[in-house]
């Protein structure tokens, strides 16, 4: 079975251009813009009942967590629309990408449409243009010594998807969070000068964290209890170590992971009201991994660190939580 790694590590043969940033970050860099695309697909990222209007917002949203993650502005995207031949649905869908660009400031600028075969599943793209400051962060430039903070919480989403794979009709904070994403646009903006990396945190936190590692070769120690988690998700889920795996693995969550300086302090930011960050855990010289300690304990990794996608035998939503 084909994963997202061997065929990475393929591509990187081919994509050497230094605006790739050989293929270790979530971005491209090309003449000082931010460069991202993501694509969701039906059965993947998002279930066929979801409203359409709402996997329109997603795709934005995921797009933009990507700038957020490099400090970026949002300065343009292009679309690609895959026609299934039903318009009501393509109708809301696209009430969602404009309801998100809107909201984002973010233009519409082009894109491409497709026909799609009857009863093939929807793939939806999206390539979104940012504009950064000086600093662009990258998943390389973590070092040993440097403290790990997280913006947002962990969880809610998964948990959303979770709710709704019980009950199609579930409705509450938590399938919001999962249907509606919000990038951290403006945390990002302020914290990217400071940080020694940084990146969004999509396929689960313990999964990205290892990305880092092994793009900046350093050890991850990550502590579990410290791990942010919301209201909405404890009284969903609880607290236990099982409840904290399952935040830590589950993905989709849009937070902002970053490397910071041992003496960076982030009160001293004027970040946006509301924002919720946490220092949960540091980076030290080692073989690149990561280590999972509550309470000063060492905890054994799941089998699972996140969602990696594979080849066509993994059957659809198999792997998400």
């Amino acid at each position: 079975m084909v994963g997202e790694r061997d065929i990475l590590e393929r591509l990187r043969r081919i994509a050497t251009d230094p605006a790739a940033r050989e293929l270790r970050d979530d971005v491209a860099v090309l003449d000082g813009l931010i460069i991202t695309h993501d694509s969701i697909a039906e059965g993947v990222h998002f279930l066929p009942f979801d409203p359409p209007a709402s996997v329109g917002w997603k795709l934005v949203a995921v797009n933009l967590s990507d700038l957020a993650a490099k400090g970026a502005a949002p300065a343009g995207a292009l679309l690609s629309l895959t026609l299934s031949g039903d318009s009501d649905w393509e109708a809301q869908f696209l009430m969602g990408i404009e309801a998100a660009c809107e909201s984002y400031g973010l233009p519409l600028i082009g894109g491409d449409t497709i026909a799609l075969p009857e009863a093939a599943p929807r793939v939806l793209g999206l390539t979104v243009i940012g504009r950064a400051g000086d600093h662009i962060p990258h998943r390389a430039g973590a070092k040993p010594g440097d403290r790990l903070w997280l913006v947002g919480t962990l969880g809610d989403s998964s948990a959303g998807l979770a709710q709704l794979r019980d009950d199609r009709d579930a409705t509450g904070a938590l399938v919001d969070v999962y249907r509606r994403p919000v990038p951290q646009l403006e945390a990002g903006k302020r914290l990217a000068p400071h940080a020694q990396a940084m990146m969004d945190v999509s396929d689960g936190l313990l999964l990205d964290a290892q990305r880092m590692t092994e793009a900046s070769g350093c050890v991850a120690l990550i502590e579990l209890d410290r791990l942010p988690l919301s209201g909405d998700f404890t009284s969903a889920r609880g607290d236990s170590r099982d409840a904290r795996l399952f935040a830590a693995t589950g993905g989709d969550d849009y937070a902002l992971l970053g490397a910071f300086a041992s003496d960076f302090e982030p009160s001293t930011l004027n970040l946006p009201k509301g924002t919720t960050i946490t220092a949960i855990g540091s980076l030290e010289a080692g073989e690149p991994g990561i280590r999972l300690v509550s309470n000063g304990q060492p905890v054994e990794l799941p089998e699972s660190l996140g969602h990696e996608h594979r080849g066509p035998s993994t059957a659809p939503m198999a792997d998400r939580p």
